[in-house]
């Protein structure tokens, strides 16, 4: 029986990096089938909504989506169509890593995991206005949530993906110097967990102003680091600058009973329908749902073909500093296969 996948082409570049992407899936040999659905800004005139039921349901019953780059619409009621499926599946953990491929950067070697906790910390956005006098903006408060239920199925997340992928250490990065209960509970949370990995995981805490600046002096001291909802989405666009930017940034978005790959990067719609867009940072991504699928030869083949097609500069587009476009550049990678 195949797998089936919910299959979300999104806005913008969307369509043209998800069919350059299939192909590469489908050249693999693997068995998968794909359900397409729709989402984003080009929902709306069809469904009147950027999220359709239709959607959610193929999620829910598939389980694993493939997922382009979304636009959120203005004034459709949604803060973010990301955050909003997140939501709705409860899809805790976001893992982003970020590794060298392109040759000749400022750093080599570069090979971090950054597992973002994804549904709690400012992000949760319960925040309002506080009146004052006859200004009711007079003032602005948002509520950083933080549970214990959240703080430990997100470690337990990074600790358990460090021990299945061979990983060697965990670093929490924490403002528990300042926010004393909310990153305090996080920061308490990990040090009395990592006593059960010792011996097996190393584990270290770091401040997140300090992790921040050691990433860019040293990133080689990383390995995976976890941290909440807001701290991990800074550092995980820096981690990303360290290898080359978003064009090659993919990211999954992890739950009990669900899981959606994407590529980090937005819609574009500058270069939207010219054929010229970078569709590595999701191949990168349906790589990682390979691997959740247990279809891990077909993930590590593209990822050995995506590599060599870099390297040897191989029909790369613009972004990267070829000419290519974005089937070219599939074709290059298909051929490697």
């Amino acid at each position: 029986m195949p797998q089936i996948v919910t299959l979300i082409p999104g806005d913008g570049i969307g369509p043209d990096i998800t069919e350059a992407v299939v192909r590469v899936i489908e050249a693999t040999g693997a068995d998968i089938q794909w359900d397409r659905r729709d989402a984003g800004v080009s929902a709306i005139e069809k469904h009147t909504t950027p999220i359709p039921q239709e959607t959610l349901d193929s999620i829910r019953t598939n389980r694993v989506a493939l997922k382009g780059p979304l636009t959120t619409p203005v004034g459709v009621g949604f803060r973010s169509i990301n955050v909003a499926l997140r939501k709705e599946f409860d899809l805790y953990s976001n893992v982003r890593p970020a590794y060298t491929i392109v040759r000749g950067g400022r750093y080599e070697g570069v090979d971090i995991v950054l597992i973002r906790e994804n549904t709690e910390g400012l992000y949760s956005g319960v925040e309002h206005y506080v009146g004052i006098g006859g200004d009711p903006r007079a003032a602005a408060e948002s509520v950083m949530l933080v549970t214990r239920f959240g703080v430990e199925r997100i470690l337990r997340y990074a600790f358990e993906y460090a021990l299945k992928n061979g990983r060697k250490k965990v670093t929490l990065a924490h403002k528990a110097n300042i926010l004393k209960y909310t990153q305090g509970l996080f920061l308490d949370v990990g040090r009395e967990m990592a006593k059960e990995y010792e011996g097996r995981v190393q584990f270290e805490d770091r401040i997140i102003d300090a992790a921040a600046m050691m990433l860019v002096m040293d990133p080689d001291k990383f390995d995976v680091i976890v941290c909440e909802n807001m701290f991990g989405d800074i550092l995980s666009d820096l981690i990303a600058g360290l290898v080359g930017g978003l064009g090659m940034a993919p990211g999954a978005n992890i739950g009990k009973d669900a899981a959606i790959f994407e590529a980090v990067h937005g819609s574009a719609p500058d270069i939207a329908g010219k054929g010229i867009a970078n569709p590595l940072a999701l191949l990168l991504a349906a790589a990682m749902m390979l691997d959740h699928l247990d279809m891990r030869d077909e993930a590590a083949r593209i990822r050995k073909a995506l590599v060599a097609t870099v390297v040897e500069g191989d029909s790369l587009t613009p972004d990267l500093g070829g000419t290519g476009t974005t089937d070219s550049l599939a074709d290059a990678i298909i051929k490697r296969l």
